[in-house]
């Protein structure tokens, strides 16, 4: 079995709520995104995040706008909907009680 390939399904399963656990506070262009899911050790590449985020925007969950940059072109600053904000409660839910549940079984003394 290949430890690094389920390592990173488990990566996969939780990038979606890190991604809308980000925007929670404020809104961020995706280099911000992806410099605190790498901060955080949680390794994205751009060729991962840009797809899911198209994915967030289409599914409702995310809108965009754009912003001048005084260094570049300008930026595309991603934000949580209200269905988003929705969502990402509910997520935060089921995330702790997940995490509960495996804390539990992995914590066990036999």
């Amino acid at each position: 079995m290949n430890i690094e390939n389920t390592k990173a399904q488990m990566r996969k399963g939780v990038l979606e709520f890190c991604i809308l656990s980000v925007l929670k506070e404020k809104d961020a262009y995706t280099s911000e995104i992806l410099d605190t899911l790498k901060n955080a050790k949680l390794l994205v590449v751009e060729g991962t995040i840009y797809p899911l985020l198209t994915r967030l925007k289409n599914d409702g969950l995310l809108n965009y706008r754009w912003e001048e940059s005084t260094s570049g072109p300008p930026r595309k600053y991603y934000g949580l909907t209200e269905i988003g904000q929705t969502f990402l409660t509910e997520l935060s839910s089921t995330w702790t009680e997940l995490s509960d549940a495996v804390n539990l079984i992995t914590n066990q003394k036999n």
